[in-house]
């Protein structure tokens, strides 16, 4: 009898396993930029999650680097930059996309 409930309980085991999410998690970097190529200081890095249309954001710094980790492989995300009254096109960010580490330039359409 104990034999079988452990058998039992081996199988629920390994059965559930598969059930379990299957995501890994990565980062996305890139530079935001005006039209010559400058970098922009303070502007604002938009990614959403388009899993939960939540929406975090990153200012800038004197090289217009910007940075999010922590973001499932599972989940497309979108990007955007806003500086003054300017706005960068969107990018995804796709769950297609393999790389670890992907970098994404934002470029604002000013002079």
């Amino acid at each position: 009898m104990l034999n079988r409930a452990i058998r039992l309980s081996v199988l629920l085991l390994l059965v559930g396993f598969p059930s379990l999410p299957q995501f890994e998690v990565r980062e996305v970097t890139g530079v935001v930029t005006d039209k010559r190529g400058n970098a922009l200081t303070g502007a604002a890095v938009l990614l959403e999650d388009l899993d939960n249309l939540s929406i975090m954001s990153y200012i800038t710094g004197k090289d217009g680097c910007y940075y999010f980790n922590g973001l499932r492989d599972d989940i497309d995300y979108t990007l955007r930059a806003e500086y003054r009254n300017y706005c960068s096109a969107r990018k995804t960010l796709s769950k297609f996309n393999s790389s670890k580490h992907p970098r994404i330039e934002l470029v604002i359409p000013i002079k």
